[in-house]
């Protein structure tokens, strides 16, 4: 009898998390259980030409103005067809949460990311499974870890001061031509290390922009037309592998013991879980990929946060920004580091209120596997069902009034608020 009990005890909290999990699981599978009779209507959809849908009011409006049309008529959730295609939109945090949060078993990038493979190139990114893309994407980690920044800061002040020598005390500038060329320059002496970023600034750079100038709305739906844009962007992307294979074969020949201490070096260095080294052809479409992104993405918020904090009537932000590094400067004299750059609070509102406003990537996109059913702030549920393309767009969620007061005023303060709307 005392046996008994003994195991009967010892066994209860196994019984306990067993049923729980059963419930669990029995309760998410009918959140994304096939379509029923019981099953939420679908999304409304926009009215659209024969065949065309809303391509039409692309040509005559642009993209985002159809979007906002839609969603101002629509509300949080509806559809809109493009060609062959029906996109599903999520506007607002009510709905987006299976977006962002879901498994990618559920809702996947891969599906409406292929037409990235030929810029990024074969065997990396949106090119291999799941699996072997979480891998690569530790590898960026390990690159970009706190000990490895602080190490990067170091080169890009280095970088940026040089650059600003050369500047006179006063003069007309584009800032985002100046902008876009100031982190190529950053990123090359990070990626690379100095003793290639000299010789192959000039001919990456200008691949580059072949690149980042081939993605149009047509690409996403048709990445293989046989257009100018298209042909220029594999040429670009043929010659770029060319280069950056040349320079892991001799980076490997020249230091058989390790390199210097960059992204390039660490990149070489990774190994997947089954020990097999990167290849050449994989570190070539990872330094490609990560020099498209972060140059897209660093140029645009740094030439919006200067655009922003340069208008007039942002000149309290400005000034409150310069007189923060001018304590800054106090404190910690001629130093420029990670961690100094880590005490500007100021200027990182800034960065973060231009974020919201001008997003890098304006919107979003995934595949749902399987169907899955969203609830409105309003309380009205809608289903949307395996096989449709989703999209979050980040230039209209960020702007909700119900998430942010006066959302179309630049106010880096709001992201100071502990409590309530930002």
């Amino acid at each position: 009898m005392e046996l008994t009990r003994i195991i009967w005890l010892a066994s209860f909290p196994i019984l306990v998390t067993i049923v729980f999990t059963r419930m669990a699981w029995l309760q998410r599978r009918a959140m994304f259980s096939p379509t029923t009779n019981r099953s939420p209507p679908l999304p409304p959809e926009a009215a659209g030409a024969p065949l065309l849908g809303i391509l039409p009011s692309l040509l005559t409006k642009g993209p985002l103005q159809v979007i906002r049309d839609a969603h101002t008529e629509m509300g949080s959730v509806f559809t809109v067809r493009l060609l062959h295609r029906k996109v599903t939109f999520l506007v607002g945090p009510d709905v987006s949460s299976h977006f962002f949060q879901g498994l990618d078993s559920e809702i996947s990038q891969d599906e409406v990311s292929q037409f990235t493979i030929p810029t990024f190139g074969p065997g990396v990114v949106f090119d291999v499974d799941f699996a072997t893309r979480r891998e690569q994407f530790r590898f960026f980690g390990d690159a970009m870890k706190p000990a490895k920044l602080r190490n990067y800061a170091r080169l890009m002040v280095q970088e940026v001061e040089e650059y600003f020598a050369r500047w006179g005390p006063t003069g007309t500038v584009d800032l985002k031509k100046e902008l876009e060329h100031l982190i190529k320059l950053v990123a090359s002496r990070c990626l690379f290390g100095e003793e290639v970023r000299a010789k192959m600034l000039g001919e990456v750079a200008t691949h580059l922009h072949e690149l980042n100038d081939s993605m149009r709305l047509v690409t996403n739906l048709f990445p293989h037309l046989p257009i100018q844009a298209h042909r220029r962007r594999d040429t670009a992307r043929a010659r770029l592998g060319v280069i950056f294979s040349g320079i892991v074969s001799s980076r490997k020949t020249s230091y058989p013991d390790g390199g210097p201490n960059d992204m390039l070096q660490c990149l070489i260095d990774s190994r997947y879980k089954d020990g097999r080294a990167t290849t050449e052809t994989e570190v070539a479409g990872m330094l490609v990929s990560a020099l498209f992104a972060g140059q897209h993405t660093s140029s645009s918020t740094g030439t919006w946060t200067g655009a922003r904090l340069l208008a007039h009537a942002n000149g309290n932000h400005l000034r409150a920004a310069v007189q923060e590094q001018k304590q800054i400067v106090e404190r910690h004299g001629d130093r420029v580091d990670y961690e100094v750059l880590q005490e500007m609070d100021t200027l990182h509102r800034c960065v973060k209120e231009d974020l919201r406003l001008h997003p890098p990537a304006m919107m979003l996109l995934r595949h749902a596997r399987r169907s899955f059913t969203v609830r409105t702030r309003e309380g009205d549920e809608y289903q949307v069902r395996e096989g449709r393309t989703v999209a979050s767009l980040l230039v209209i969620h960020n702007r909700l009034p119900h998430v942010y007061k006066d959302p179309e005023r630049y106010e880096p303060d709001r992201f100071a608020v502990r409590s309530g709307r930002a």
